[in-house]
């Protein structure tokens, strides 16, 4: 029994080895990850730079000497708007976020600084300083204009109503950059999560998105698979490992339909081979048993030539019988490997004569002409003699049943293509062509006219013994019926022996 295969299309973009490089999972997934990182990178950069800027404004770039004039300024204005302005609020609300460190002492003892703690010796230094300034020394009258201090630090009077207010002083140097970041921090801090799972949700979206889909389309179709849906498929369009899987797992699904088909048609064929075998054996056991009841009866007088009858009725069943059991046998030993072949040097024709020695009596009989044709190169054959003989006598006795008396039997052998063909061909009614592909069925048999004698397995078991020789045999029509038996060379191997 041939088991049926299933064709998968081939899609196109899909490599049945590796995955072309630049169509690779892996690869998408190494490169999508870098074009990640590079785009993040850029995008805090940018924020980065933004946040900043809104942040620190204009002051960030100022000088310390103008920083300093600056909030002199500011201070001054808003005590003269103001006499109660709390400064300490003031200060945090317009210079929270200036990076450079200020600070401001006025002469009622206060002390004010956009940055805590003020260094002692700062402290100390502008107490100093704002004394001395306070006292008119060494020309250090008030003004609003800024100076450069001992140190390099910068520093401008505070001035409310032409009299000294206060001091503000710049430290010198730039602020370092954990000074400047600090601020930031958290703002910086929440955006880059951001980014990072804006990211990251957008990179997986784009890389694994397609693959996700595709794998979960793989899922189902292994879930109806394991269902019992035979026809379940997984798409293969792409070009990475995922389609490759997909091919692989198709395959594999078009190799469980084909088994699962054979496996139906095997218990298909079981069930039938068991009916087959009941009724064969059952129409000569019945058949045996009505004789045999009936010359069993006593009481029943029966003259002679009745009985007699009647044995030779019930021999013939017995013989039927017996050779239908035989074939069988026969044919289950051909084709589970159970009968060893032997592999001898065979003479065409000698083999011709033996068969046409056989059916010499009812060729005779019916009129029937055996016409043998042997071509130079197909004189030898290799193989089993006895069981090439019982093919080509099954084939003969069947052609001889359906050949109309006064017709023509023809054997031939001749080379084809590096093999040997072996022709059996018969003038009668030929096969009908729905019925051809059956013929070699265990107990098939076409028609009741075909029918004859015969068990219906002598053609299952030439064709169990052509393919035990490594050969093939067809059937088909040409102005009757035609069978032909391809055999390997002599020097081919033949189908092992068990």
């Amino acid at each position: 029994m041939s088991s049926r295969s299933t064709p998968l299309e081939a899609a196109p973009n899909v490599s049945r080895g590796r995955p072309v490089w630049y169509r690779s999972l892996y690869w998408r997934v190494g490169l999508g990850f870098v074009v990640f990182l590079a785009a993040l990178l850029v995008v805090q950069a940018l924020l980065f730079v933004w946040i900043s800027s809104r942040a620190a404004g204009s002051l960030s770039t100022m000088s310390n000497p103008r920083l300093a004039e600056l909030v002199a300024a500011d201070i001054g204005g808003q005590l003269e708007a103001d006499p109660a302005t709390d400064l300490d609020e003031h200060l945090a609300r317009e210079y929270s976020r200036v990076a450079q460190p200020f600070v401001v002492v006025m002469t009622d003892g206060r002390v004010l600084s956009n940055r805590r703690p003020v260094p002692p010796q700062l402290l100390a230094n502008m107490q100093v300083r704002l004394a001395q300034m306070a006292a008119g020394r060494g020309g250090n009258r008030p003004r609003r204009l800024f100076r450069a201090a001992a140190g390099g630090r910068a520093e401008a009077p505070i001035v409310l109503a032409g009299a000294l207010a206060g001091l503000v002083v710049v430290p010198p140097g730039r602020p370092t950059l954990m000074t400047t970041l600090r601020p930031l921090a958290p703002t910086l801090a929440l955006s880059g999560v951001a980014v990072l799972a804006v990211g990251a949700a957008a990179a997986a979206l784009l890389i694994f998105g397609p693959v996700r889909r595709r794998l979960r389309e793989l899922e189902d179709a292994a879930v109806r698979i394991g269902a019992g849906d035979a026809t379940a498929r997984a798409p293969e369009h792409g070009g990475d490992e995922v389609t490759a899987l997909a091919h692989s797992f198709n395959r594999m699904a078009a190799d469980l339909a084909a088994r699962a088909d054979a496996l139906a048609a095997s218990d298909r064929a079981r069930r039938q081979l068991l009916a087959d075998v009941s009724h064969e054996l059952m129409t000569p056991l019945t058949a045996m048993r009505g004789y045999l009841e009936t010359l069993a009866m006593a009481e029943l007088s029966l003259e002679p030539a009745t009985r007699e009858r009647y044995l030779r009725i019930v021999d013939e069943e017995t013989r039927r019988l017996e050779r239908i059991v035989g074939d069988l046998l026969d044919l289950a030993r051909l084709e589970g490997g159970g009968s060893a072949l032997r592999r001898d040097a065979v003479d065409t024709r000698a083999l011709f004569d033996r068969v046409a020695l056989r059916h010499e009596r009812e060729l005779a009989g019916r009129g029937i002409r055996l016409v043998t044709r042997v071509d130079p190169a197909s004189t030898r054959l290799v193989g089993d003699p006895d069981r090439l003989e019982q093919a080509l006598q099954n084939l003969a006795a069947n052609a001889l049943r359906h050949t109309p008396g006064g017709g023509e039997i023809v054997l031939a052998a001749e080379p084809a293509e590096g093999a040997t063909r072996i022709v059996v061909r018969d003038n009668g009614p030929g096969i009908a062509p729905e019925q051809l592909p059956l013929i070699f069925d265990r107990f098939y048999k076409a028609d009741a006219a075909r029918a004859g004698g015969g068990s219906g397995l002598g053609l299952s078991i030439v064709k169990a013994i052509v393919e035990r020789h490594g050969g093939a045999i067809t059937a088909r029509n040409d102005r009757g019926a035609v069978f032909e038996i391809l055999l390997p060379p002599p020097d081919a191997t033949v189908a092992p022996s068990v």
